[in-house]
């Protein structure tokens, strides 16, 4: 990094900084975790020789800070997948039922944003579209960060809200779905053929949250690969020049990671296996009404504190996933 044309290649420069952070955390964290550990044993040591109770409290103190910190840490020994390390992609598209399931996905949005704050990540709207009472017609995020995309990939799928709906008169009790969809951001240098006849191309105006234009030209994009019909769309950028290559961007990663998982299930297939790694079951459901509740459908975890989770509280959620994921 000290060297003159360390900047010259800026993608290049970045990959080395981002690999300097993660393992500057990796490296804090262990000493974290030895420094209390010694801590620990020290408040022991001097409980034997004093019997003063007031060390039982600081030790009980540190095996419960302790434990958390080492959760963690296992949490991030677990991502070693390929793509674990990327930033993600994260959509969200509201099922049907109009205002409602519209409201659950800005629920979702905001779930997501406020566990990006937890864990210190950037996030960046690439495109919204606002619903037309409440709520979102759908949204796209770039979320920035180490591991983001290893502890977000166990979001993918459905995600099932059960509650008195504040839009029903009669206060009647309503179920909404929602999609999720997660994908790594991938390299330039992992090369992917597009063929330009495949695509189409549509441009239309950006609008941002509560639906105020961000300008008064057609800079957003929105592209469709006609051989798979998956769409992407952009509108964070300012020039349509922009938005298209942050487009591309997002449509090569997809058609990366639809390549990686037929592989998986061709392999799959050879070995026996009926591994279901399809998108878009039920992953988990939240219920409001007539008590709360959060269950994955998964791993069977589950907690009785709903708002905590809709606050952004999934770490718990992920976790188990990724115990489960290995176990699977």
């Amino acid at each position: 990094m000290l060297a003159l044309d360390f900047w010259d290649d800026n993608q290049q420069a970045q990959k080395i900084v981002s690999s300097l952070n993660e393992t500057k955390s990796t490296y804090d964290s262990i000493n974290q975790l030895t420094d209390q550990m010694d801590e620990l044993e020290m408040a022991l040591e001097l409980f034997e020789e004093t019997e003063d109770q007031e060390l039982v409290q600081e030790a009980e103190v540190i095996i419960e800070t302790l434990e958390k910190d080492l959760t963690d840490y296992e949490t991030l020994l677990l991502l070693s997948g390929e793509h674990d390390d990327n930033n993600a992609i994260l959509e969200i598209h509201p099922g049907a039922g109009g205002t409602e399931s519209q409201d659950w996905g800005s629920i979702l949005l905001r779930m997501y944003q406020r566990f990006a704050d937890k864990h210190q990540f950037k996030v960046e709207v690439v495109d919204y579209q606002a619903g037309e009472e409440a709520g979102i017609k759908s949204v796209t995020l770039e979320i920035q960060g180490i591991k983001a995309y290893g502890l977000l990939q166990s979001e993918k799928g459905v995600h099932r809200l059960v509650r008195i709906s504040p839009f029903d008169s009669n206060s009647r009790r309503h179920t909404s779905f929602a999609s999720v969809e997660v994908t790594p951001v991938i390299d330039d240098t992992i090369e992917i053929e597009i063929n330009d006849d495949d695509l189409r191309v549509d441009t239309y105006r950006a609008s941002g949250a509560g639906g105020q234009h961000v300008n008064k030209t057609d800079s957003a994009v929105r592209i469709t690969h006609l051989p798979t019909g998956i769409t992407v769309q952009s509108q964070a950028q300012r020039s349509q020049l922009q938005n298209r290559e942050q487009a591309m961007a997002m449509l090569k990663s997809k058609l990366y990671l639809l390549e990686q998982e037929e592989k998986e299930k061709e392999l799959a297939a050879l070995r026996g296996e009926q591994k279901d790694i399809a998108w878009g079951s039920q992953i988990r459901s939240y219920v409001f009404h007539p008590y709360s509740m959060v269950k994955d459908h998964r791993t069977d975890h589950e907690t009785g504190n709903a708002q905590a989770v809709v606050d952004g509280e999934l770490d718990p959620f992920i976790d188990a996933y990724l115990q489960w994921n290995v176990s699977n």
